[in-house]
């Protein structure tokens, strides 16, 4: 899988632009600001409906226009499918595939499959929790699309169940019979959405291990298994559970915790509660491990997630959007190893020096916002 050429209308600092892309390694070459990043947030984008970058979508329309369009020809074996997003800050965005219009804009996402890497996934290791949610959740997605609904029911059904804490709190009201159903709801579908990550870690383990042994190679041998388990927000074995027995298990405690919901306003038990625990050894990552470690933690994670999606039959677009900076020349050159076997690497770089040989390819000057092939 690859795309073939991209092209932007009034996304982010670009007016109007178009590259077209070849197989194999594209470095893009620019110093800060010029707008490298901006063409590889645009891939991944269209992939995911997602921006590694921000929350919002507002900052992704250039300023003082009032839509983005991104398109991307995706090239998946013999065929090429045109995809296209048009994003509308503060209405409904719009998806098409050749030209025809999706019923939802999420019905896009896992046509174009990508796996960014970045300096921000650091966070992925020493930040909160959501971090490590969104990693699974974003993954998950990718890997089964349909499971986009899965979560986008559970994210209406807690808005909807916390709107009713609230006003159920300020009543001192235990006994809604409301609250009961919307407890029977958020269980249901927060057990699938459970079950789905414990089993999206299980299948993403071997490959978890292997890669930061890889990436990892001169670290003490104590120090060089990498795990990642799945932490619920309430005591539970997720040894062997299905999503039935995770339904139950969270109507159970949601009835144990219903007093402190209705006294807090919030819902305190469920998947948006959960987090992920990574271990280095016998130590958790976040609190012990160096920066060396949390970097080569995070590198495995992003290309763990590449081998399981490529374990499906398609290789995803690999990007690497400004990693190399930060790395000693021994691991460039690995990392170059690692993905240079991948159908299509995307790199971004200040320099042109940052970008390893095994991945010297096709390369792009990005400047005052203009994309030339040298």
């Amino acid at each position: 899988m690859r795309v073939a050429r991209l092209t932007l209308h009034n996304f982010r600092s670009y007016g109007e632009v178009e590259v077209d892309l070849q197989p194999g390694a594209t470095a893009f070459i620019g110093a800060n600001g010029q707008g490298k990043t901006n063409l590889v947030e645009a891939i991944d984008y269209v992939a995911t409906l997602d921006s590694h970058r921000v929350a919002s979508e507002t900052p992704l329309v250039k300023a003082n226009t009032d839509r983005a369009v991104v398109r991307a020809s995706v090239v998946r074996g013999d065929r090429t499918a045109l995809l296209e997003v048009e994003i509308n800050p503060g209405k409904a965005n719009r998806a098409r595939i050749n030209k025809s219009p999706l019923p939802r804009t999420r019905d896009i996402v896992g046509v174009l499959r990508t796996v960014l890497f970045s300096p921000d996934d650091l966070a992925l290791i020493k930040g909160d929790p959501a971090e490590r949610r969104h990693f699974l959740d974003s993954l998950l997605i990718l890997q089964t699309p349909r499971l986009a609904g899965v979560k986008a029911d559970y994210d209406r059904i807690l808005r909807q169940r916390n709107t009713l804490l609230k006003s159920a709190g300020r009543r001192r009201d235990a006994e809604l019979p409301t609250l009961d159903i919307w407890d029977e709801n958020l269980a249901r579908v927060g057990g699938a959405l459970m079950a789905a990550r414990i089993a999206l870690l299980a299948n993403l383990a071997p490959y978890l291990a292997a890669a930061y042994i890889q990436v990892a190679a001169n670290a003490a041998t104590d120090r060089q298994v990498a795990t990642a388990v799945y932490k619920p927000s309430f005591g539970l074995d997720t040894a062997f559970v299905d999503a039935p027995a995770l339904t139950a298990a969270l109507l159970a405690e949601l009835a144990l915790r219903r007093r402190d919901e209705l006294d807090r306003g919030v819902s305190l038990v469920g998947p948006h509660r959960d987090d992920v625990t990574l271990t280095l050894g016998e130590l958790p990552a976040k609190g012990y491990a160096s920066h060396g470690e949390s970097w080569s933690f995070a590198l495995a994670l992003r290309l763990s997630s590449f081998e399981l999606l490529r374990a499906d039959g398609d290789d995803p677009v690999l990007i690497l959007d400004d990693v190399f900076a930060e790395l000693d020349l021994n691991r460039r050159d690995q990392l170059a190893s690692l993905v240079g076997s991948a159908e299509q690497v995307l790199v971004t770089a200040a320099v042109a020096a940052d970008v390893p040989e095994g991945l010297i390819g096709q390369r792009f000057r990005v400047k005052d916002g203009s994309v030339t092939r040298e």
